[in-house]
């Protein structure tokens, strides 16, 4: 029974760890392709450029708040910026 937790926790890991890489890809993609700094989309986002950066490396999560804000800001839906769709 131990065994089959820890299997469900490590395929949730797994999960959950490509979907962050996929987001701060993502993130760091639209970021470029609309010409902007860390520092300017860390004005727009009002919170600080290394911020920006600990997302698009995949060190910090954003807040459910901020993720709808950005997929509207780039005009994505918040299953692509997740890794959800293509």
């Amino acid at each position: 029974m131990c065994f089959m937790n820890v299997t469900r926790f490590m395929k949730l890991f797994d999960i959950i760890f490509v979907m962050e890489n996929l987001f701060a890809k993502r993130l760091k993609e639209l970021r470029v392709e609309n010409n902007l700094s860390q520092n300017d989309m860390a004005k727009e986002f009002n919170v600080r450029g290394q911020t920006i950066s600990a997302w698009e490396n995949g060190l910090q999560e954003t807040n459910f708040d901020t993720l709808i804000k950005l997929a509207l800001y780039f005009d994505v839906s918040v299953d692509y910026l997740l890794g959800k769709e293509s």
